[in-house]
């Protein structure tokens, strides 16, 4: 079992040790994609780090159970004063199919994509839609213990009823008012105030009946909803993006909170944009990358993954094409070495095991990780103790280190020398690895000996 796990959490914003509410069993709820257009390579950095965390945690030892929610109903632009056009009907305009075609086709792509990345299923993908009856319940809740108050059909949550709200975002509520733009809508008691039910339009496609007349649920009562019902009023960890820290996470906290009197979340994990010519990637800005194009222009969609592994996941990464090749070029050499590797003896395998888990409870240190990976391949271990303990870490790295690497620019024949010749190494039969080198030379395949193996070109 896995020990000394340390997580940064938001909220405290400070390493703590992870103590799960049972023992050796960990529970995790991650914010999951709207379904009304594509995820982007951003997004799934995000949906990356729920993954890593999830790997890491059942590498140490822990059963896992997590829940990544799939927002079905459109919510609204500005999603802090609840202004702006429905994201869902703007698609639906756009698209001329239904909410339900929109909603189904695009999580069917989210999950197409997130598999080209390795990503996992969660145990559970709850739809907001399928839990319209629980929202209710907890907004009727709220309402009740006078968290939230119903005007003109659409009910507010009472930010002035919880004190704590802005704690996680470090926000106060001096500071809300100031932020507000433009003319506040004036059922609010307070400008900050948000909404937990809105009152249908004429023109609204997705509408439930409700105790105070038809309508819609806001963006944040869905995850407040989803996760409870699944995980229970209380649970281990919360994980999304940094952007959703506020105004979504702080909605999270004051309406779970208010409905059930006490903490909800242990720990809140957040990871950072990923950026693009330094700017944040974003469906909005249109300076995003779907996987399948990065797949288009001929790269490994792992490396993307590969590429990612290298910062902290509470650190922006900045995306570049020249990055994404040199990715690609290394996971590529990484599983030449590792087939050539496999092949040869075992042997001990130094402390290597240890550091690598050690760097996984730091808090998930991947780089150092991926520093131990370099490491290992330059140290004097058995190529196959190398090939073991690269093989085994995989399952938390997630980059198919076991594929076969494609060797489709070899001529005929050449693969099998080339094994023949890292068996001949191993055993120290260099006459007959000579040979080979001069008969795969003969045949334009050139090839070169180094402290990690040997490798090869195509003249």
């Amino acid at each position: 079992m896995g020990r000394g796990v340390r997580l940064y959490n938001t909220m405290t914003r400070g390493k703590e040790d992870l103590r799960p509410l049972e023992a050796g069993r960990v529970r995790i709820y991650s914010c999951g994609p709207t379904v009304y257009r594509f995820v982007h390579v951003g997004n799934l950095r995000t949906f990356m780090l729920a993954d890593v965390l999830c790997r890491t945690l059942q590498y140490l030892g822990f059963q896992v159970e997590q829940v990544m929610n799939i927002t079905d109903v459109g919510h609204l632009v500005d999603d802090q004063f609840d202004r702006g056009e429905d994201k869902m009907l703007v698609s639906v305009r756009l698209e001329h199919k239904s909410p339900q075609e929109i909603a189904a086709f695009y999580t069917g792509a989210f999950l197409d994509d997130a598999a080209k990345l390795n990503i996992r299923r969660a145990e559970h993908y709850p739809r907001a839609t399928e839990y319209i009856p629980q929202m209710l319940a907890l907004i009727e809740g709220l309402v009740q213990r006078g968290h939230a108050y119903e005007a003109g059909g659409t009910v507010y949550y009472d930010i002035a009823s919880f004190p704590a709200y802005g704690r996680l975002s470090g926000n106060s509520t001096a500071d809300l008012r100031a932020g507000v733009r433009g003319e506040v809508d004036p059922r609010k008691r307070n400008p900050g105030d948000f909404t937990l039910w809105k009152h249908a339009g004429e023109n609204r496609l997705q509408v439930w009946d409700s105790p105070w007349g038809p309508g819609f649920p806001g963006w944040h009562i869905e995850c407040s909803a989803m996760s409870t019902s699944l995980l229970g009023e209380r649970f281990d960890i919360h994980t999304g993006g940094s952007d959703n820290v506020f105004p979504h996470h702080e909605a999270e906290i004051a309406q779970s909170e208010g409905a059930f009197g006490h903490q909800v979340v242990g720990c809140w994990v957040h990871g950072e944009h990923l950026l693009l010519s330094g700017a944040r990637m974003a469906k909005s800005a249109g300076n995003f990358f779907r996987v399948t194009e990065l797949e288009e222009q001929g790269h490994d969609p792992l490396a993307f993954r590969y590429l990612a592994l290298q910062a902290r996941y509470r650190a922006k990464l900045n995306f570049s094409p020249e990055g994404l090749a040199g990715a690609d070029r290394a996971l590529g050499q990484l599983r030449r070495r590792i087939a050539s590797w496999s092949t040869a003896g075992d042997g001990p395998r130094g402390d290597f095991d240890q550091r690598f888990r050690a760097s996984l409870e730091d808090d998930l240190d991947l780089p150092a990780a991926m520093a131990l990976v370099a490491e290992l391949g330059r140290s004097d271990l058995a190529p196959g103790a190398k090939a073991a303990l690269l093989l085994d870490w995989d399952q938390v790295l997630g980059l198919d280190l076991g594929r076969e690497p494609v060797r489709a620019d070899l001529p005929p024949g050449a693969a099998e020398l080339l094994e023949q010749r890292a068996l001949a190494r191993a055993g120290r039969d260099f006459a007959t690895a000579d040979r080979l080198r001069d008969e795969l030379s003969a045949m334009r395949v050139i090839v070169t000996d180094g402290p990690d193996g040997q490798a090869w070109r195509v003249r």
